[in-house]
C-alpha cells in the first residue's frame, strides 16, 4: 500500500477523537505508536498487556471500524506490547497479539418440531411439522483443556472430562457430574469438554447452561404455554451441560421437567454434563429419584490445588497473555490466596493494572500492598506453606530441610517455629501441622509450640527472631 503507517494511524486518530470524550482519548490512544503497515495490517505498540485488554473491551468496535475505513474491507488490526522483563533487568520485549476475532463455537441448525396451526403442541410424540433452529452452544472458547492446568487436585476429573470429549454419550461417565468449591475449575472443565466435543464432532449440539437460565426458561415456556417446545428443545441436545445443578434444589417443578429430560437424553446415549458446589449425597432440597441418577456415572471433585498447581497456573495466565513476573510475586500470590483460583488470577490483573496505570516496576512490595487491599473484606488466614517458605527464607534454610528427619540445631528450631506460627495463624488442625512438617504428630506440634513459648519469654535474641517473622506473616 502506498500510503505508510503513521499517516494511516493520524487518520484513524482524528475519527476516534471525533468520538471520545477528551479525558479517555488522551488516556488511551495518545499513547498508542504505530509501528508498521503491512498487508493491510496495521500494528500498533501500547505500553502493557493491561492496556491491550481494555482497548479490546471497551473501544475494539471503535477502532475496527476505523481501520476498515482507513485501510478498506481487508483491514486488520496487529498489537505489539511492550514488556518490562523485571524479572532479570532485561531490555523490554515485545509480544504480537491480533485483534480479538473469537468466535463462538457454533452448532449446525437442529430439527424442531412445530405445530402447523398456531396452537401448541399437545402430544410430544406427535410431530406434524419441522424447522431449522440454530443453537447457540454458549461455550467459551478460552475455557479449553489446553488452558486447564492438570495436579492432583483435579485429574481425575479432568481424565473423565478428556474421555468424555472424545466419546460422549460412550462412556461409563454419564452423566459426569463435576463438583468442587467456589472458582476452582468447574466451569472451565465443563467448557473444555463441550469444547472437544466440538473438535471431534463438529455435527453434534452442544449445549451448556446455567440452572438459573433453564429455570428462567421452563417458567416463561409454562406462562407462554409453550412447555412441550421447551422440552422438545432439550431432548434435541447431544451434549448438554448444566452449570451448578445445586440451584435447582427446592424448585419442584423445575426438578420434575429436568427428570424427564435427564432421562430421554440418557436412554438416547447423549451425553450430560453436570457440575456442583457438593456432591449429590449432600445435596438438600433434591428429588430422590434425580439424585440416584446423577450418581449414575461418575462424581470427580475438585480439590483445592496445592502450591505447585496454583504456580502453574500463574505462569499458564502470564504465558498466555505475554506478560512477566518476578518469581518472588508469583510465589508470593500463589502462597497468600490459597482457596480460590478465580481470586489469585484477579489478583494478579489487579496487579498488573495497578502497575501499567501508575506506571510503577512490579515488585514483591507492590504484591502485598495490592493483596492488602485486594483481600481486605475477606476473611483470610495465610497458609502452612505460606509460613513455611517465610520461615525458611528468614533463617536462609531450603524448604525440604524443614520437612525432612534432620535434627540439627538450626532446622529445628525453624521447624518449631513454623509449627507455632502455623497453630498460631491458620486454623489448621494439629495432625495437619505435623503432616505439613514432614509427618510429625501432634504432640510433637504441642511440644514445639511450648518451646517456643518458653524461649520467647528466656531469650532475648529469639524474642527478635519471632517479632520479625510475625510482621512479615501478619496482614494488616
Amino acid at each position: 500500500m502506498s500510503a505508510n503507517h503513521d499517516a494511516i494511524w493520524s487518520s484513524c486518530l482524528k475519527v476516534i477523537k471525533d468520538n471520545l470524550p477528551l479525558q479517555a482519548y488522551k488516556t488511551w490512544f495518545e499513547p498508542i505508536v504505530p509501528v508498521k503497515l503491512d498487508n493491510f495490517v496495521l500494528t500498533i505498540q501500547v505500553p502493557s498487556h493491561f492496556f491491550y485488554e481494555w482497548l479490546e473491551e471497551h473501544y475494539i468496535t471503535l477502532l475496527k471500524k476505523v481501520i476498515k475505513k482507513e485501510i478498506g474491507a481487508e483491514g486488520q488490526l496487529e498489537y505489539s506490547i511492550v514488556m518490562e522483563n523485571s524479572a532479570n533487568n532485561s531490555n523490554p520485549y515485545t509480544v504480537k497479539l491480533p485483534a480479538s476475532n473469537k468466535k463462538a463455537v457454533k452448532n449446525a441448525p437442529v430439527n424442531m418440531p412445530i405445530n402447523i396451526s398456531d396452537n401448541p403442541i399437545k402430544n410430544p410424540f406427535i410431530i406434524p411439522g419441522l424447522k431449522k433452529v440454530n443453537v447457540d452452544s454458549n461455550l467459551n472458547p478460552s475455557y479449553s483443556f489446553e488452558n486447564f492446568v492438570e495436579g492432583d487436585c483435579n485429574r481425575l476429573a479432568r481424565s473423565a472430562g478428556y474421555a468424555v470429549a472424545n466419546k460422549p454419550g460412550g462412556t461409563a461417565f454419564n452423566p459426569l457430574l463435576i463438583y468442587g468449591g467456589v472458582g476452582l475449575g468447574k466451569t472451565h472443565l465443563a467448557h473444555a469438554i463441550g469444547i472437544g466435543v466440538k473438535n471431534q464432532s463438529p455435527n453434534k449440539t452442544v449445549l451448556y447452561v446455567s440452572s438459573e437460565k433453564f429455570a428462567h426458561q421452563f417458567i416463561d415456556a409454562v406462562r407462554n404455554g409453550t412447555t412441550n417446545d421447551f422440552i422438545h428443545f432439550y431432548q434435541m441436545i447431544d451434549v448438554l451441560i448444566i452449570d451448578d445443578v445445586q440451584f435447582f434444589s427446592g424448585k419442584e417443578k423445575t426438578q420434575d421437567v429436568f427428570f424427564h429430560i435427564f432421562n430421554h437424553l440418557h436412554q438416547n446415549g447423549k451425553q450430560i454434563i453436570l457440575t456442583s458446589d457438593k456432591p449429590p449425597v449432600e445435596m438438600q432440597g433434591m428429588e430422590q429419584r434425580l439424585l440416584s441418577r446423577f450418581k449414575w456415572g461418575l462424581s470427580a471433585d475438585l480439590s483445592t490445588p496445592d502450591l505447585e498447581t496454583r504456580i502453574a497456573i500463574m505462569e499458564k495466565k502470564m504465558y498466555g497473555n505475554g506478560i512477566e513476573l518476578p518469581r518472588e510475586v508469583v510465589e508470593y500470590l500463589a502462597y497468600s490466596i490459597n482457596t480460590n483460583i478465580r481470586e489469585m488470577e484477579g489478583a494478579m490483573t489487579s496487579l498488573l493494572a495497578q502497575a501499567s496505570l501508575n506506571k510503577k516496576a512490579i515488585t514483591l512490595e507492590l504484591a502485598k500492598q495490592m493483596i492488602d487491599k485486594f483481600v481486605k473484606n475477606t476473611a483470610r488466614e495465610v497458609s502452612i506453606d505460606y509460613i513455611q517458605k517465610v520461615v525458611c527464607d528468614y533463617f536462609d534454610l531450603p524448604i525440604e530441610m524443614l520437612k525432612s528427619k534432620t535434627r540439627k540445631r538450626e532446622v529445628v528450631q525453624a521447624r518449631q517455629i513454623s509449627m507455632y506460627f502455623s497453630k498460631k495463624m491458620t486454623k489448621s488442625s494439629l495432625a495437619s501441622i505435623g503432616a505439613h512438617c514432614g509427618g510429625k504428630d501432634h504432640a510433637t506440634v504441642l511440644h514445639a509450640c511450648r518451646t517456643v513459648m518458653n524461649l520467647s519469654e528466656t531469650d532475648k535474641q529469639f524474642r527478635v527472631y519471632l517479632e520479625d517473622l510475625e510482621k512479615k506473616l501478619t496482614i494488616q
